[in-house]
């Protein structure tokens, strides 16, 4: 069977409201009316910069490094057959204290028995457990709300999603797993710092 040829059509024009439309006059003086109302009632909020923020830097942060640890990171370390701990001493040439939130273990127990590994190294005497007080276990919203309230953590996780939204708050290094190393951003002073040309 051959192809059937389509024809350009000529000569098509959309359709559209002429100027002197009543309905475009209608929706012009409902929107004139809703702005000003708008604008007096804008009130502009500034949040205030933590005073441990000098520029970039962050004089909050400092050995030993407590690195809060997401769901994925557990597993793709596993994954790259990496010791989280020596890794990460590794990568900060400092001492490291792994922190593990109750929703990150919770993940982990309702992923099933495929991450009994991932649990298991979660559980670990070396990891310092933190425990939370919302309701629900989604640990992404749990990780950027506990470094927001305080800005000495640095964050591992391996989910652009939530590397997107922890890149909006200012001071937070996060770590993530490249070419089965850590690497860590917004920290000049590590060893797993990627290299600028």
């Amino acid at each position: 069977m051959g192809k059937t040829k389509k024809t350009k059509k000529f000569a098509l024009v959309k359709r559209t409201l002429s100027t002197k439309d009543h309905r475009l006059k209608k929706n012009a003086a409902q929107a004139a009316a809703g702005n000003l109302k708008k604008h007096k009632s804008k009130v502009k909020h500034i949040e205030q910069a933590p005073s441990a923020l000098f520029f970039a830097h962050n004089e909050q942060l400092g050995p030993p490094y407590q690195i809060l640890i997401d769901t994925n990171f557990i597993n793709f370390s596993i994954q790259n057959k990496l010791d989280i701990c020596r890794a990460m001493m590794d990568c900060l040439l400092a001492k490291c204290i792994p922190c593990v939130t109750d929703c990150v273990i919770g993940e982990l127990e309702k992923l099933g028995p495929r991450y009994k590994v991932a649990l298991r190294i979660a559980k670990d005497h070396r990891f310092r457990r933190l425990t939370c007080t919302h309701k629900g276990t989604y640990a992404d919203d749990c990780l950027c709300e506990r470094v927001q309230g305080s800005r000495c953590y640095i964050v591992a996780t391996c989910d652009k999603d939530l590397r997107r939204r922890l890149r909006k708050v200012p001071g937070v290094p996060i770590m993530y797993i490249s070419q089965h190393k850590y690497t860590i951003e917004r920290m000049v002073e590590a060893f797993g710092a990627p290299r600028s040309g």
